[in-house]
């Protein structure tokens, strides 16, 4: 299968590495990671050991794939778009953060397209090398719920390259459950300068459990089943299994970067229709670190 990963930065590099090495895989990213590659190949270290050498670009015009796998940030989905409709594709998986990507891939693209997550922990070690710091698991199906055949053709060939697959039919709860669990591990990490497992204790749990809380809220708001006790069990078992972990918005504090708040938190604010005051509060928190240092 020719598969475009439109993304290459930490997951998108991982992913596309796995792909390759069944697939024929073009990752889009940016120098020096793309120069590196195609001098060097792509390295994968850590819990998955791999050398590739899948094609690599700077230019994500003009292509044409069987699938597309998009792992950009959330704030860069509609450029992705803009930029993917561009080329033909026969479907396009999101592996996201956030709520709402799927729609807005779907408004520019002609190409059907699907939901996904990914748990795979990966980091940029250097350019052309990418460290695998946990083995997950990519969930996909339709944006709508329900059977997919085209959902089970793209899992089939993602199994097939030795990647741990599960194709679902409840991808808008499993959205909104993801959504919960960034939502409370996410901005409370950033905000405190911690690794995932500061927030198990006192005082970060009570903000990152009503974040979880609220968020279950309005998901059934809109229609998707997801409770508050399943929800913060989400929360809880994630952040234990990732306790050593930075997440992705502490690391763009970090490194001085914008975040995704908007399609996690600032989304079920968006979303919401009662009052949602903690993720309301770590939106107006994240976004004055981010207003400070002029990247809005």
């Amino acid at each position: 299968m020719r598969i475009v990963v439109f993304g290459a930065g930490s997951l998108g590099s991982l992913l596309g590495g796995l792909l390759a090495r069944e697939h024929r895989v073009t990752l889009v990213g940016r120098d020096p990671h793309v120069s590196a590659i195609r001098e060097n190949g792509l390295r994968i270290s850590g819990a998955i050991e791999a050398r590739v050498s899948p094609n690599a670009t700077t230019d994500g015009t003009d292509l044409a794939a069987d699938l597309v796998l998009v792992t950009v940030k959330s704030y860069d989905t509609a450029e992705a778009a803009r930029t993917l409709s561009t080329g033909e594709f026969g479907a396009v998986l999101s592996l996201q953060n956030g709520i709402g990507n799927e729609e807005r891939l779907a408004r520019d693209l002609d190409s059907p397209v699907l939901a996904g997550t990914a748990s795979y922990g990966a980091a940029l070690e250097k350019p052309s090398e990418v460290a695998c710091t946990g083995v997950g698991r990519v969930v996909l199906g339709s944006p709508e719920g329900g059977e997919s055949a085209l959902a089970a053709r793209v899992g089939e060939a993602v199994a097939g390259a030795g990647v741990e697959t599960a194709v679902a039919r409840d991808m808008p709860r499993r959205l909104w459950e993801k959504c919960a669990v960034n939502a409370g591990i996410n901005p409370v990490t950033a905000l405190a300068g911690t690794e995932n497992g500061a927030i198990l204790a006192e005082p970060a749990w009570p903000i990152a459990r009503e974040a979880a809380r609220e968020t279950a809220r309005v998901a059934r708001e809109n229609g998707v089943a997801l409770s508050e006790e399943t929800a913060v069990g989400a929360l809880r078992r994630v952040t234990s299994a990732t306790r050593e972990n930075t997440s992705s918005m502490a690391q763009d504090l970090g490194k001085g970067r914008r975040t995704e708040i908007d399609a996690i938190n600032g989304a079920v604010v968006e979303h919401a229709r009662r009052e949602v005051p903690t993720n309301a509060l770590l939106v107006g928190l994240v976004k004055t670190w981010e207003n400070s240092r002029g990247l809005r």
